[in-house]
C-alpha cells in the first residue's frame, strides 16, 4: 500500500505579526513549523504503516527551507519525501496550490491514499486537499477523526455539526483529517537518518506541470490587504428599572440604537 502525504510549512501564528504601515505579514524572525493539522495526517499514515506496512511519502510545495518540515517528517518514520520548489509556484492561491500538488502526485503515480490536514492554520480555507482530490477525480471525505483500510476500502470516522458518521469508499482517494491518536516523538537514530537524507527538489519543468496553471498566472483569487482590526472602545450600560418589562424594552431600543438588532 502506498500512501502520500501532503504537508506544509508555515508560520507559528502565535508569532504572526502585520506591519502596520505595509498591512504585510512580518515574517522575518517568525519560527516556521510544520502545519499541525498535516502532522496529524502524517500521524495517520504511519499508523497505518504500523498496521500493514504501507510505504508513507511526503510533499511539500515551498522555499529551499521547507525541505525542514519533510526532514521532521522522515525522522518520525516517513520513507520518502519530495520538495517541489520554483519561483513559478509563488503567489499561488489554494487553486494553484492544488493543481501543483496534484500535478505531481500524478507525475510520480497515483497512491492508494492521499492524506491532507483538514487545513493550514496560516490560511484556514481548508480548500488544498478537496481540491487535489477534484483535480485527480478521485472521491474525497474530509475532517476525519479516525482512518482504517479494509481491503480496498478505507473506513473513515468524521463528525459534522448535526452527527456522527461513518463513511467507506474505495481507494484510490484523498482524505483530510482533523485529528489524529498522540503524535509519535523522533528517535535519536530517525533523527540521525534524516538528517544525513537528501531531500529531491523538482521544478515545474521537472514535474511538467503547465505554467499557467501553477503560481500567480493560475490563481483567480489574490489577496489584496492584510490587517489587524481596530479595537473600538465600548461603554457598557446598566438598565435597573425595577420594572423588568420596562428593562427588556430599553435594552431592545439601545440594541437597535447601536445597530446590533433590527426590529
Amino acid at each position: 500500500m502506498n500512501i502520500v502525504v501532503c504537508v506544509k510549512q508555515v508560520p507559528d501564528t502565535a508569532e504572526m505579526r502585520i506591519d502596520p504601515v505595509t498591512n504585510n505579514l512580518v515574517r522575518d524572525g517568525v519560527t516556521n513549523i510544520m502545519n499541525p493539522y498535516d502532522q496529524y495526517a502524517l500521524e495517520t499514515a504511519l499508523e497505518l504503516k504500523d498496521e500493514m506496512g504501507a510505504k508513507v511519502t511526503v510533499v511539500t510545495m515551498g522555499p529551499p527551507h521547507a525541505e525542514a518540515v519533510l526532514k521532521d517528517c522522515l525522522a518520525v518514520g516517513a520513507d520518502d519525501a519530495k520538495l517541489i520548489s520554483d519561483r513559478a509556484f509563488g503567489g499561488a492561491d489554494t487553486l494553484a496550490t492544488s493543481a501543483a500538488m496534484a500535478n505531481t502526485i500524478k507525475h510520480f503515480g497515483i497512491p492508494d491514499l492521499i492524506l491532507c490536514g483538514r487545513q493550514a492554520i496560516d490560511g484556514d480555507t481548508a480548500q488544498v486537499g478537496p481540491e487535489i482530490a477534484e483535480h485527480l477525480d478521485l472521491p474525497q471525505v474530509t475532517g476525519a477523526l479516525k482512518v482504517k483500510v479494509d481491503g480496498d476500502e478505507v473506513i473513515v470516522d468524521r463528525d459534522n455539526e448535526y452527527t456522527s458518521q461513518t463513511l467507506a469508499m474505495k481507494m484510490p482517494c484523498v482524505v483530510t483529517v482533523m485529528r489524529s491518536k498522540d503524535l509519535r516523538f523522533a528517535s535519536i537514530k530517525g533523527k540521525l537518518k534524516a538528517r544525513k537524507t537528501e531531500v529531491p527538489v523538482y521544478t515545474a519543468a521537472d514535474l511538467q506541470i503547465p505554467l499557467d496553471i501553477i503560481g500567480k498566472p493560475g490563481s483567480p483569487t489574490q489577496v489584496m490587504k492584510s490587517f489587524t482590526p481596530k479595537v473600538t472602545q465600548v461603554h457598557g450600560e446598566i438598565f435597573t428599572d425595577e420594572d423588568p418589562a420596562e428593562a427588556v424594552d430599553k435594552l431592545v431600543a439601545k440594541l437597535v440604537e447601536d445597530k446590533i438588532i433590527t426590529k
